[in-house]
């Protein structure tokens, strides 16, 4: 099996450990153990839970304390709903594995994590793409999407709240789109891990497992909890798809670690802390990112509805990773270039690191922007 370079892990891998400011992040702010510990009122008991604890393979599919939490986080799912994965990488790594087969037909979005189209395309799948434009909020055309279901679709990817574009699909919008994917009885596979990151109420738009007897919901504990480090993800979807979906877990997880395991059921239970501190975090940032784009002629974005990164388009007549390049080797900010995402001409910024950060590479920005040739035209604020 033959696949294409993941664009976004390679461009990661070279440079995210070679910067001063990482504005290529995409985690809120990562939680330390000390934090992790007081809000869930365990610093002074968990070294009697841990001590006695063997280091075995711990629950197959994750333990009931785990996938009962994680139910927490739908309307409609309970523990038989629930397989844990290695990672939302993982999760999102065996949906594909498991339901797309030689000759699929698959519609996904982009730009969208690249698994969502190179993975299914590497399986013999037909992937159609269906392009998320500014001029639609990054919101998908519902006219564009029914004309690229087919009879045999087997499987439609999106993503909600949308990385890298912050755009998010509410309920009344994600029923729409549902009632087109059922048209042809496909599966609908949202990758999810940006729930819990929206900008207004609750922070929560409606899982697509909740909504859709074929949907299939994907999170994890890397990015609205803050907890990258656990290496932990969850399938939440049909009884049957997860049956299928064990089969082939078997072969490459066994079971996720018996710590992370502990964590990531500490942390849900601990979730409102968590949560009132990963929208503090990437309300009050984004506050900062919007003034700051406000005040640069040569950069435009559409505003992040959700998520922790936002599409930057810039009016400079140079490649996106010579942008980021040369911003890196001057300034020791790190953005990602649009590039590695299909997306030339625009960066993506990731905001929900600490506000220091933020602040003090953006400001970094505006020092090396002033700097370069100036556009002869700058387009309208979007």
């Amino acid at each position: 099996m033959k696949i294409k370079p993941f664009g976004v892990e390679i461009w990661m891998n070279e440079f995210e450990n070679h910067c001063e400011f990482n504005l290529g992040e995409t985690c809120v702010a990562s939680l330390t153990i000390d934090q992790l510990l007081r809000m869930s009122g365990k610093n002074d008991t968990v070294l009697s839970d841990l001590l006695p604890m063997k280091m075995t393979y711990g629950a197959i599919q994750g333990s009931d304390r785990l996938r009962d939490n994680i139910c927490t986080l739908y309307k409609h799912q309970t523990r038989d709903n629930i397989v844990v994965t290695h990672g939302a990488i993982g999760a999102n790594a065996l949906v594909h594995e498991t339901l797309v087969e030689p000759g699929d037909h698959v519609i996904s979005v982009r730009p969208t994590y690249q698994q969502h189209y190179s993975i299914p395309e590497s399986y013999g799948a037909t992937v159609e793409i269906l392009n998320l434009r500014p001029e639609n909020g990054f919101l998908p055309d519902l006219e564009e999407f029914a004309a690229l279901i087919r009879p045999n679709t087997k499987l439609v990817v999106i993503n909600n709240p949308n990385n890298p574009t912050g755009a998010v699909m509410d309920g009344d919008f994600l029923n729409k789109f549902i009632d087109i994917a059922r048209s042809s009885d496909a599966y609908i596979l949202c990758d999810e891990v940006y729930r819990g990151t929206g900008q207004i109420g609750d922070g929560f738009s409606p899982a697509i497992a909740d909504l859709y007897d074929k949907g299939i919901s994907v999170a994890g504990m890397s990015k609205t909890f803050s907890l990258a480090g656990l290496r932990l993800g969850w399938i939440a979807g049909p009884v049957d798809v997860l049956e299928a979906v064990s089969i082939h877990r078997d072969y490459n997880t066994i079971s996720v670690g018996m710590l992370d395991d502990y964590f990531a059921a500490m942390a849900l239970e601990a979730k409102e802390r968590i949560l009132e501190r990963s929208q503090r975090i990437t309300r009050q940032n984004l506050r900062i990112l919007d003034d700051w784009v406000a005040n640069e002629p040569a950069i435009s974005y559409i505003k992040p509805q959700g998520g922790t990164t936002a599409l930057l388009k810039y009016d400079f007549d140079m490649p996106s990773r010579d942008f980021c390049v040369q911003l890196l080797q001057a300034t020791g900010v790190m953005l990602t270039p649009g590039s590695v995402m299909h997306m030339e001409g625009w960066l993506r910024i990731g905001y929900a690191n600490s506000p220091e950060i933020l602040t003090a590479g953006l400001a970094k920005m505006s020092e090396f922007i002033a700097n370069l040739p100036r556009p002869d035209i700058t387009r309208e604020k979007t």
